[in-house]
């Protein structure tokens, strides 16, 4: 249930904050007062398309929230459950700035307008004035049967089922027409996955056998470089130890040499002869070990060409042959099996397809037992609407194609005098007639709605009268186990409402403001005789608007 809502710059509201109870809640006002704000700052909490030059004049965003108390809503509950936001309470945000940006939270946290829309959709059912216009769609009287039969889900599942059969359908045909050129693609992919899995290169395999080559093809240099190498450090015919042995001998004779300036280069000299001895050994060691190994390098050489060869052949470099393999391997067994099977395709298109029958004639089933309950209670609603002589009624008619929402199409009939047989709702001449018709509908709509918060923005449009009082019962009665809120202009149905709210358009300081109050039952008495007989209220209007008010919270409790 609605319980507060909060409206800050929006249209031409600054400022307005007010709590709703639950019960039936009429909201009156002049035209162009504001009433049409209230609900379009709603559908915005309920994540409605935002509109930038909704934002009140001057303004750089309008701020606008929504709080519903959820207890007896486990639906809601269980969507804010599984989501992990408090479902303890619902405060729904939305924020639209002058640039046309929109944000939203629900609960304080980030929200998607999809967020708030499924959310929403749990929350408050909205009967706008534009529903008679909804009503000559067939696909509206689908919908309705629908929902009155319980079947929202049910026909949802079957949706899912009916996408996924035609789509199932679309691979198949795709394949069969392209059965050819699959099995040629499947079988120059067997080819090259069998010489890539020959030729097995690893991710880094060919920069080791790029270093191998390397070092086999330049050993003979290399040993008899290294060699000379060793050579010049140590050998029989001198070389660098020799030399730096004869200086430090020569050195270390004259007297005072552990002194002065020589005592440093000494141990220099004595440092180097240690290092040098060391290099010569590693240089011994290195040509003692390393062999030359022409066959190694034939096969290495061989295993590179032909490493290169296939990377040419497929227009890549050799060190991309690893992730082609790959890929190609994962496309052979994609076309080898799976969603590319003929066989197994077609196993699953009738498979989609049976559960997609054994579903569409359960929701038909459901349908047909619905569609005659439906049309009694909207029956008994043009009765009581002062139309006891119109004959309405529900045809189910089945489809000569199958289609998502199941195998048959609904239209409501209406025979509006007795004798005349039953026509379309858009065949309806008289707009006072579809008016009504359109309100029982709705009422019966609401009355099996598993929400308890039902909007009604001027549903009455098109009846006065005795009908007008008939109406504001309707309505009362909905709000009796929920939460009615109804937009209306007619004083009889504002009488018979639990509260009223008032909504006035003030001009102040070159600016205008819309204001709203939860009206008394001396302000009641005063709305409803504007209501009845204008801006300049006469005794005998005050009166009358007393009588009516009375009367109608009286009878409210017979």
């Amino acid at each position: 249930m609605l319980t507060q809502l909060a409206i800050r710059d929006y249209a031409i509201v600054d400022r307005l904050d007010f709590e709703l109870a639950g019960g039936m809640t009429a909201i009156t006002g002049e035209t162009g007062a504001g009433k049409s704000i209230l609900l379009g700052a709603l559908g915005l909490c309920l994540g409605e398309r935002a509109d930038a030059g909704s934002i009140r004049h001057g303004c750089e965003r309008a701020d606008l929230s929504a709080r519903f108390d959820i207890a007896a809503l486990p639906a809601a509950r269980a969507w804010l459950t599984e989501r992990e936001l408090p479902a303890d309470d619902c405060l729904l945000r939305r924020v639209v700035t002058a640039a046309g940006r929109s944000k939203a939270w629900i609960n304080g946290q980030p929200a998607t307008i999809a967020d708030l829309k499924a959310l929403g959709e749990h929350l408050v059912e909205i009967h706008g004035q534009h529903a008679h216009q909804a009503l000559l769609r067939e696909e509206t009287h689908l919908r309705l049967l629908d929902d009155f039969a319980g079947q929202r889900t049910a026909v949802a599942e079957l949706a899912e089922t009916f996408r996924s059969w035609q789509a199932a359908r679309r691979r198949l045909k795709r394949l069969a027409e392209s059965g050819d050129e699959v099995q040629a693609r499947r079988q120059l992919l067997r080819y090259q996955v069998e010489e890539l899995d020959a030729l097995a290169l690893g991710d880094d395999e060919l920069a080791t056998l790029e270093q191998e080559q390397e070092q086999l093809a330049h050993a003979e240099e290399t040993i008899r470089e290294a060699q000379f190498a060793a050579d010049c450090c140590d050998s029989d015919d001198g070389g660098a130890l020799a030399l730096l042995h004869q200086a430090t001998s020569r050195l270390g004779v004259l007297p005072g040499h552990a002194q002065g300036g020589l005592a440093e280069a000494l141990s220099m000299l004595g440092e180097a002869r240690i290092q040098i001895e060391e290099a010569a050994r590693e240089l011994h060691r290195f040509v003692d070990t390393t062999e030359l190994d022409p066959e190694q390098l034939a096969w290495v050489e061989s295993r590179l060409s032909e490493v290169h060869r296939i990377a040419r052949k497929h227009h890549i470099m050799p060190e991309e042959l690893p992730s082609l393999h790959r890929r190609l391997q994962a496309e052979l067994e994609g076309l080898e099996g799976g969603e590319h099977d003929l066989e197994a395709l077609r196993a699953e298109v009738e498979a989609l397809r049976d559960t997609w029958r054994q579903q569409a004639r359960s929701v038909s089933e459901a349908r047909q037992k619905a569609a005659t309950r439906f049309g009694k209670a909207v029956q008994e609603q043009l009765a009581f609407l002062a139309m006891g002589k119109a004959r309405f009624e529900v045809e189910v008619e089945a489809r000569e194609l199958p289609a998502a929402d199941g195998l048959e199409g609904v239209r409501f009939l209406i025979s509006a005098n007795p004798g005349q047989p039953p026509r379309p709702l858009s065949k309806v001449a008289s707009g006072g007639e579809l008016s009504r018709i359109s309100l029982a509908i709705q009422v019966v709509a609401a009355r099996h709605s598993t929400i308890p918060s039902l909007v009604f923005d001027e549903v009455d449009v098109g009846v006065s009268g005795a009908t007008a009082e008939i109406v504001g019962q309707l309505l009362r009665r909905l709000g009796t186990g929920g939460q009615v809120m109804t937009v209306t202009h007619l004083p009889q149905v504002a009488a018979q409402a639990h509260h009223h709210l008032h909504i006035e358009k003030q001009a102040k300081r070159n600016t205008t403001q819309t204001r709203m109050a939860l009206l008394d039952e001396a302000g009641r008495v005063t709305e409803l005789a504007r209501m009845l007989g204008g801006v300049n209220l006469s005794d005998r209007t005050l009166a009358h608007a007393r009588e009516m008010l009375d009367g109608s919270q009286q009878n409210a409790h017979h």
